[in-house]
């Protein structure tokens, strides 16, 4: 009987990947990767068998009940399992459901925490999710219900959704039911934490207009105080503060 390691991956960039997580790759067996892992990371595990386990909204993916079989049987027949998720495992990442399938069958397992999208598009944007003062909360939401429906609650300072890249005119509705005001700033984020990341400013009135630039790449959706351009805030502080001092 062996063990199972949940790694996250990360966003993409596998020098954002944790030496813990490089150190269980080299030692893996069997690594049963996502489908928005970066190939690059297949280095670090040049002896391992690499079983793509991908699930894509909207696409073709494998069923979470044969991701859960297979982890059991890889986890029988191997000394070290790597369960390779991208961003953190714990984060929209299905993780209860395969811990629970590997408690039943009695196999031991840890997890690797990895960097969520969430906050590699705050980093690359240079836009933090929160903020002293302003910004005291943060949400991190999926925008899609199981049944496939969109969501969007007003909860925390800061909301950031998940899975919503295809259906933005829709969660731009949602955002205005929940009670956002119109002008709300809001920060589109694609493949963040990779070479062509790519990032768009919008408000939640005009938030449809950004499935012009983001289809078909994975996004997150900032709302809120944490999609705000800080160097903009900066730049107002500063001349508050001069205009103050000229008194």
């Amino acid at each position: 009987m062996g063990r199972v390691a949940f790694v996250g991956a990360g966003p993409g960039a596998a020098d954002l990947l944790t030496l813990r997580a490089a150190r269980l790759l080299a030692q893996a067996d069997v690594v049963l990767v996502d489908a928005l892992v970066g190939p690059e990371l297949r280095e670090l595990a040049p002896g391992a068998r690499w079983i793509d386990v991908g699930k894509r909204g909207f696409r073709a993916s494998t069923a979470q009940d044969v991701i859960c079989a297979l982890l059991v049987r890889m986890a029988r027949e191997h000394a070290l399992v790597v369960r390779l998720k991208g961003g953190d495992p714990s984060v929209f990442g299905r993780l209860d459901e395969e811990i629970r399938a590997l408690h039943a069958a009695g196999i031991g397992f840890e997890i690797v925490p990895g960097v969520s999208a969430a906050l590699a598009a705050a980093a690359d944007t240079a836009r933090p999710l929160t903020r002293r003062g302003r910004g005291r909360s943060v949400a991190l939401c999926t925008a899609m219900t199981r049944e496939g429906r969109v969501r969007a609650a007003r909860a925390a300072d800061t909301e950031v959704y998940y899975m919503a890249g295809s259906r933005l005119g829709a969660l731009s509705r949602e955002l205005q039911a929940a009670g956002w005001p119109l002008d709300t700033a809001v920060s589109v984020v694609s493949r963040a934490g990779c070479a062509d990341m790519l990032q768009s400013d919008h408000v939640v009135a005009d938030l449809g207009r950004a499935a012009l630039l983001h289809g078909g790449r994975p996004s997150v959706v900032v709302v809120g105080v944490g999609a705000e351009p800080l160097h903009a805030r900066c730049a107002a502080a500063l001349l508050s503060e001069q205009a103050t001092a000229g008194h």
